[in-house]
C-alpha cells in the first residue's frame, strides 16, 4: 500500500465527466507523475486531493487517514504541501519575509525543528528560514523584494517555503510552466537534490514531457478523467494508448 491511496475516485461538473472512477497509488519517498492531455482531469484530481475539491465518489488516503472533508489548510497540517502552477509567494516582502512565514507557522507546535524540538522564539524562526536559504541557494537573495526575482528564483522560493513545513508529501503543479529552459533545467536539477536530501514523496503534474522522464519512477496517464496506463517511464514511452491520447490516433504496431 503506497503513502497516497486514490480509490475509484469519481467528479462530475454538471454534465461533464472530469474523473471516473481513478485509481492511483503512490509509493513512499517516490516521484509520481501524472501526465495527459489537456482536459484529461489532472488538475481536478490534485484538487482532490488538497481539500479545493470534494469527489463525487471514492476515497483518498494519506498515510491511512481520508483527506476527505478536510479543509486545506488540514491537509497541509497532515504532512501534505502544495506547489501551484503560478508561483503563491508574497511580492511586496522580501525573500527572507516570505521564508519567515511559513516558520512562524510552526510556532503552534504541530512541527518540529528537525523532528526534535518546537519553534518557539523569534530567533529561531529567524535561524530556520536563514537555513532554508542557505539550502536553497536563496541566502544571496534574502533582502531582494519576491515580485523582482525571477520566475525560476520564484519558484525555488516557493518550494523552499514548502519544505519549512517538513511535508511528507509534496504535490507540484506544472512547476516548469512558462519558464525558459535554462531556469527548468534549474528546477530539474533543484528537485532531483530535494529528493536526494529529505525523506519525502513527490507528485508532479506536468506537460514538459523532458521534466517528466528526468524526474519521475512511474507515470500515471489520464485521459478523460480515466486513467489508461500507469507504469515506469521506459514503457510509457511509445505505449499505443499513450500515443493515442496525445496524437489522437492509434499508433501503429
Amino acid at each position: 500500500m503506497g503513502i497516497l491511496e486514490v480509490k475509484n475516485v469519481g467528479k462530475r461538473f454538471g454534465g461533464l465527466q472530469a474523473l471516473g472512477d481513478v485509481n492511483l497509488s503512490v509509493a513512499e519517498n517516490s516521484v509520481h507523475a501524472i501526465i495527459g492531455p489537456n482536459g484529461a482531469g489532472k488538475s481536478t484530481l490534485l484538487n482532490c486531493l488538497v481539500g479545493k475539491l470534494i469527489p463525487d465518489s471514492g476515497s483518498v488516503m494519506f498515510d491511512g487517514q481520508s483527506v476527505l472533508g478536510r479543509t486545506p489548510y488540514e491537509i497541509n497540517q497532515m504532512g501534505i504541501s502544495r506547489v501551484f502552477q503560478t508561483p503563491e509567494i508574497f511580492g511586496d516582502l522580501t525573500v527572507m519575509e516570505n521564508m519567515m512565514i511559513p516558520c512562524f507557522a510552526r510556532r503552534d507546535g504541530a512541527f518540529k525543528l528537525n523532528g526534535i524540538k518546537s519553534v518557539e522564539s523569534e530567533t529561531e524562526i529567524r535561524d530556520r528560514a536563514e537555513a532554508m536559504m542557505e539550502d536553497m541557494n536563496l541566502a544571496e537573495k534574502r533582502h531582494m523584494h519576491a515580485a523582482s526575482m525571477s520566475r525560476g528564483d520564484k519558484r525555488r522560493l516557493e518550494i523552499a517555503m514548502c519544505l519549512a513545513q517538513e511535508p511528507r508529501l509534496l504535490l507540484l503543479d506544472e512547476p516548469t510552466a512558462g519558464m525558459a529552459r535554462a531556469d527548468t533545467n534549474n528546477t530539474i536539477d533543484l528537485l532531483k537534490e530535494i529528493k536526494q536530501k529529505r525523506d519525502i514523496t513527490i507528485v508532479i503534474i506536468e506537460h514538459d514531457m523532458h521534466v517528466v522522464f528526468s524526474l519521475a519512477e512511474r507515470i500515471t496517464v489520464l485521459a478523460q478523467g480515466t486513467p489508461l496506463v500507469e507504469d515506469v517511464p521506459e514503457k510509457i514511452k511509445g505505449h499505443p494508448k499513450v500515443r493515442e491520447a496525445y496524437l489522437g490516433e492509434t499508433a501503429a504496431a
